[in-house]
C-alpha cells in the first residue's frame, strides 16, 4: 500500500502534503512524494535550490511525525501529471493527493491542467484538496 502526492511549494503543494501525509498516518502506509521539474532552462537555478530546501524540510518533517515516506525529486523533462501518473503505476499506488486552486475558464484554457490529465489518466483514485486562498 502507497499513497502518491505531487508537491511544489506553494498553497496547493502544501495543502495536498498535509492531506496525504494525514491519510498515510491514518492508513499506516507509505507516503511517496513527487516534486516534479522539466528541468534545463525552464529551471532556474536559485529555484533548484530552493525546491531542494523545501524537499529536505518534507522529510524533517514526515520522519518527526513517524510517517513512512519516500521522496523523489524528478527532473526528467515530463509534465508534473506525467511523473505522477509512472509513479502511481510503478508502486501500485492506492491513490494519488493533488492540490488544486481556483482557476479562470481562461486560465484552464491557455495553461492546460496536469490535475484534469492525472483524474483522466490515473491508474488509481485522486483525491484533489483545495488549497487555503
Amino acid at each position: 500500500m502507497a499513497i502518491v502526492v505531487g508537491f511544489v511549494p506553494t498553497n496547493e503543494g502544501k495543502a495536498a502534503l498535509r492531506r496525504a501525509a494525514e491519510e498515510a498516518k491514518l492508513r499506516s502506509t507509505r507516503l511517496v512524494v513527487i516534486n516534479s521539474n522539466r528541468g534545463g532552462k525552464d529551471l532556474a537555478s536559485d529555484d533548484a535550490v530552493r525546491y531542494e530546501a523545501e524537499l529536505a524540510a518534507v522529510q524533517r518533517e514526515l520522519a518527526e511525525a513517524g510517517i513512512d515516506h519516500e521522496v523523489r525529486q524528478l527532473v526528467r523533462g515530463l509534465e508534473p501529471a506525467e511523473d505522477l501518473i509512472a509513479v502511481a503505476t510503478e508502486i501500485g499506488a492506492d491513490f494519488i493527493v493533488i492540490g488544486l486552486r481556483r482557476r479562470t475558464p481562461v486560465g484552464k484554457l491557455i495553461l492546460g491542467s496536469n490535475a484534469q490529465r492525472i483524474l483522466l489518466d490515473a491508474p488509481c483514485p485522486v483525491l484533489a484538496v483545495k488549497a487555503d486562498a
